[in-house]
């Protein structure tokens, strides 16, 4: 199941996230990647220690604590913080698959990468190429948002970032252990509850909404790890 996530940030924020961005210390990215990984990732990433990627990372998780949508189609129990990387003059990370299992860096915590997130910092104007394209059972879904808006996608997914041709690409990418593994089992407690929520708004005091809400809580009480 893929999710676009409308409006994570605004347009203030982003510009604070992009001058931050521009005055950060950018390292290889391959320094991060797995010894398969690295031999097709040609990018800029900010150190995990970084204060810049701290900082702009709480800002992210600060503004998904009070998103419903991204609650309701991720279920989230753990998150990795965000990270983030920068793509220009043709750099490109070629198609690959991310570790099963995340170590938050400076913890002991890991965190199993059921879905991941990528959140696009700059305006698809602004740069050619760069598209993230995810294989799925349709075929490769080739993904290019707008600025502040984020798609969350299966962490199993083989997926690619095409090379950037013009301009630059920034972006913010994390990882989040779902209460419910099962990409499958997700889909349909995510189209579930939407449906109890359109119910809700259209009919408010439909007699069923709280045996489809039972139907809901009870479908999530079996397939939840906690």
């Amino acid at each position: 199941m893929l999710i676009q996530i409308p409006h994570v940030l605004r347009s203030a924020e982003l510009a604070d996230c992009r001058a931050e961005l521009e005055r950060a210390d950018w390292v290889d990215g391959r320094h991060s990647a797995g010894y398969l990984s690295s031999a097709v990732k040609d990018n800029s990433q900010l150190p995990e220690a970084s204060p810049a990627a701290r900082k702009l990372g709480e800002k992210i998780l600060r503004a998904l604590d009070g998103n419903a949508l991204f609650t309701s189609a991720s279920l989230p129990f753990k998150v990795v913080p965000p990270l983030f990387n920068r793509y220009t003059d043709q750099q490109n990370y070629g198609r690959h698959i991310d570790g099963a299992i995340r170590q938050v860096a400076g913890s002991a915590h890991r965190v199993r990468t059921d879905l991941a997130a990528t959140l696009f910092l700059t305006a698809p104007e602004d740069y050619d190429g760069g598209e993230l394209v995810v294989e799925d059972t349709l075929g490769p879904r080739r993904i290019k948002l707008p600025a502040g808006d984020m798609v969350l996608y299966p962490g199993t997914s083989v997926h690619r970032i095409e090379p950037v041709t013009r301009g630059t690409r920034l972006a913010a990418f994390f990882w989040i252990q779902s209460h419910v593994r099962e990409d499958a089992r997700r889909t349909i407690l995510f189209e579930l509850d939407t449906a109890i929520q359109r119910l809700a708004a259209d009919v408010p005091k439909h007699a069923s909404l709280v045996d489809l809400a039972g139907v809901y809580h009870n479908l999530l009480r079996t397939w939840a790890d906690a």
